[in-house]
C-alpha cells in the first residue's frame, strides 16, 4: 500500500506507514510486535470459523488481506514490558458491505474462546437493541455451522432465540446489550463490539463500557461503523481522532500527509475513504479506497448501478456517498449539492459597487449562539430558459452575509459544535465583540454604516426578539430602512408582505440552479448551505429550513433566504411570471 501497489484511500495509507514506522521504533518506545500471535489469530479465522451468508454460506472464513492488517495489528502489537495487547481501542470506517459484522463478530468469539481471559465479558453493543443483535447473531451463526470443536465448546441459553454464548470452562459469556434496553453499569468487559456507531445517539453505550476496563488488563473495544453526516455525534468525534492517530498529527492538512507523531497509542485505525478531490460518479478507479473488499463480497456491477442511480436521482446521492464512498456528508439528505455552491462562489467586493441598491435579511437567533444579516444586490438580468423551451429574461444577484458571535464563549462552542468558530475569527469571516451574548447594537449600527455606504431599500426579519430588542438599537443608530416581515418557518405567511420561508427557500433554489447569484466565499455561509436540512413536506409538498435537522448553525443561510424574499418582494407587480409557477408549484397559505 505504501508503494502504491495495492490502491488504498488516505488514512489506510497512513495507517501502513504508522505499522511500518512502528517496526523500526518498537524497541525504544516499549513496545514488541509478536508475529505468532498476529498469526494465531488470523489463522482462528478459516480453522474455526464459518460464514453463513449468500455464495459465502458455509465456507471457511478466510481472511482478506485488508482484514488480516486489521487483526494482525490488533493482536499482534504487545507492550513489552507485559507482554498484553498495546491496543485497547479499534476505530474500523469502512464501506458496507464489506464485511465488517462478520469481522468483529469472528473478532469477539477469538477473545471469548482464544485469549486466555478468566471471566470474559464479550458484549455486542449499540444504540438500539436490533443493531446489537448483528454482529451477536453472526456470531451465532458461526457457532451453529462450526466445526465439532466449536460447537462443543459453547452453551447457548435462551428460549425463543439465543440471547447469550456461554463458555463454562473459563466462565465467559458473550451477549448483546443496548442504550435502548435501559443498559446500566457494572460491566466488566473484556471486549466490546459497538456497532454502526454512525447511529448512537449518544456516547453512553462506549463510556459504559470503557469505565469497565479498569478490571481488565487487556481490553478491548471494537468500533465498526459506515461514514456517517452529523458532525456533532460521537461517530464524528471517534473518525476525526482515527485520522489524526493515522496521521501522526493532531492537524492533520488537506491532504492528510503522514507526520508519525504518536497521538494515542493506545488505538488502532482503520479509516476508509477517498482522496481530496476525488469524485466517485466519474472515476471507478477511487472506489477500491473505501471498499477494499470490492469485487470480493460487493459485486462491481452493484456498485455501478448505485452510481447510476446517484446520477439520475439526486436525492439518493448523500446516503449513497456515506455508505458506500466513506464521505462524510453535509447532512443526511442534501438541500444544496456543495457542485452547485462551489458554482456560484465568486471572488468581489461589495464597496465597489457603493450607492447601489442591497436588500438585507437578518436571523438574530438566540443571544449566544450566531446572529447573521445577509445582503442581496441586484446586479441585472440573464435570460434563462424555461420548460417549454421559451427564454425570459431573470435578475441576477451578488449576496454576502456577515456574522456575530459571543467572543466569551467562541472556544467553548467551536468544541462542543465541531465548527472552527476560533479560526473563522482569527481569519476575519465572524465577528466575536467581547461578552457572553450578541450585543444587538453592534449590528445595528454595521446597519447603519451600510445605509450610509448602499441605498438600502429593505430588511426582512423574524418576529424572534425583533421587536423588543433589535429595533429599538436600530432607532438608537438612527437607521431608517423600511422593515418587513419574514416568518422563518412553513406554518404562515407575513399579513404585510405575502413572504414565508417556504417561498424564499423556493426563490433560493431557482437562484443556485440558474446560477443567477454571486456568493462572496464565507465559510459560515458555506458551512451553513452545506449543513442544510429541510424540513419534512406539508400536504401540499411545501418546506423549509428546519434548523433541528440541521447538522450545522444555518443562520446565515436562513439571513440570505431572507434577504432574496426581500428582494422577490421588491420586484412587485412588474415580474408577471413567478417562479413557483414555472415549476407548477402551489403555494398554500
Amino acid at each position: 500500500m505504501v508503494r502504491g501497489k495495492i490502491v488504498a484511500g488516505p488514512h489506510v495509507r497512513n495507517a501502513c506507514r504508522r505499522h511500518l514506522q512502528d517496526l523500526k521504533e518498537a524497541k525504544t518506545r516499549g513496545l514488541r510486535w509478536d508475529r505468532a500471535a498476529a498469526l494465531k489469530a488470523i489463522q482462528f479465522f478459516p480453522k474455526f470459523l464459518t460464514l453463513s451468508q449468500g455464495e459465502f454460506d458455509r465456507l471457511p472464513f478466510a481472511l482478506h488481506p485488508a482484514q488480516q492488517f486489521i487483526v494482525g495489528s490488533v493482536f499482534g502489537w504487545k507492550r513489552a514490558a507485559t507482554g498484553k495487547r498495546r491496543f485497547r481501542r479499534v476505530y474500523i470506517e469502512i464501506a458496507k458491505g464489506s464485511g465488517k459484522s462478520p469481522l468483529a463478530a469472528g473478532i469477539a468469539l477469538y477473545c471469548l474462546l482464544a485469549d486466555g481471559e478468566a471471566g470474559a465479558q464479550i458484549y455486542s453493543a449499540a444504540s438500539m437493541k436490533n443493531q446489537a443483535r448483528v454482529v451477536f447473531d453472526f456470531a451465532i451463526r458461526m457457532w451453529q455451522h462450526g466445526p465439532a470443536r466449536l460447537r462443543n465448546a459453547l452453551t447457548p441459553t435462551g428460549k425463543l432465540v439465543v440471547t447469550n454464548l456461554a463458555h463454562l470452562g473459563s466462565g465467559s459469556f458473550f451477549r448483546p446489550v443496548s442504550q435502548e434496553e435501559g443498559a446500566k453499569s457494572g460491566y466488566m468487559p473484556h471486549c466490546t463490539i459497538c456497532d454502526e456507531v454512525h447511529e448512537h445517539r449518544s456516547p453512553a453505550v462506549i463510556r459504559m463500557n470503557e469505565r469497565g476496563f479498569k478490571s481488565r488488563s487487556q481490553p478491548l473495544l471494537i468500533m465498526i461503523t459506515n461514514s456517517g453526516s452529523d458532525r456533532k455525534s460521537v461517530c464524528w468525534e471517534e473518525h476525526a481522532h482515527a485520522v489524526r492517530v493515522a496521521a501522526g498529527t493532531r492537524t492533520p492538512d488537506a491532504t492528510f500527509a503522514y507526520v508519525g507523531e504518536a497521538i494515542d497509542d493506545a488505538e488502532f485505525a482503520f479509516v476508509c475513504g477517498l482522496d481530496p478531490d476525488e469524485d466517485p460518479l466519474e472515476d471507478e478507479a477511487c472506489w477500491i479506497k473505501a471498499n477494499p473488499l470490492l469485487g470480493v463480497t460487493f459485486p462491481y456491477d452493484e456498485l455501478r448501478r448505485i452510481v447510476a442511480q446517484c446520477r439520475a436521482i439526486p436525492g439518493t446521492l448523500n446516503e449513497s456517498l456515506r455508505l458506500h464512498f466513506c464521505v462524510w456528508t453535509d447532512a443526511e439528505t442534501a438541500w444544496m449539492s456543495r457542485a452547485a455552491m462551489e458554482a456560484c462562489l465568486a471572488a468581489f467586493d461589495p464597496a465597489d459597487a457603493a450607492g447601489a441598491m442591497v436588500y438585507a435579511g437578518v436571523d438574530l437567533s438566540a443571544t449566544r449562539d450566531l446572529t447573521a444579516v445577509a445582503f442581496v444586490m441586484p446586479t441585472g438580468a440573464v435570460e434563462v430558459e424555461l420548460p417549454d423551451g421559451t427564454r425570459v429574461a431573470r435578475p441576477t444577484f451578488d449576496a454576502w452575509i456577515e456574522a456575530w458571535t459571543p467572543g466569551d464563549t467562541v472556544a467553548e462552542r467551536a468544541i462542543k459544535d465541531a465548527t472552527p468558530y476560533d479560526v473563522w475569527v482569527r481569519e476575519g469571516f465572524l465577528q466575536a465583540p467581547p461578552g457572553k451574548h450578541v450585543a444587538y447594537d453592534f449590528i445595528a449600527y454595521r446597519l447603519a454604516e451600510y445605509a450610509a455606504r448602499f441605498e438600502l431599500k429593505l430588511l426582512a426579519y423574524d418576529a424572534y426578539a425583533f421587536k423588543r430588542l433589535f429595533e429599538p438599537e436600530l432607532e438608537r443608530a438612527q437607521v431608517t430602512v423600511p422593515l418587513v416581515s419574514h416568518p422563518q418557518g412553513g406554518t404562515r405567511r407575513s399579513t404585510e408582505s405575502g413572504l414565508w420561508m417556504p417561498g424564499s427557500k423556493t426563490e433560493l433554489e431557482t437562484l443556485f440552479l440558474d446560477r443567477r447569484i454571486r456568493l462572496k466565499p464565507n465559510p459560515v455561509l458555506e458551512s451553513a448551505i452545506m449543513g442544510a436540512a429541510l424540513s419534512a413536506p406539508d400536504p401540499v409538498g411545501n418546506q423549509y429550513f428546519s434548523k433541528q435537522r440541521a447538522t450545522t448553525r444555518i443562520d446565515a443561510l436562513v439571513a440570505l433566504a431572507m434577504a432574496v424574499g426581500a428582494a422577490t418582494v421588491a420586484a412587485g407587480p412588474e415580474d408577471k411570471t413567478s417562479p413557483y409557477e414555472e415549476r407548477d408549484l402551489v403555494v398554500v397559505g
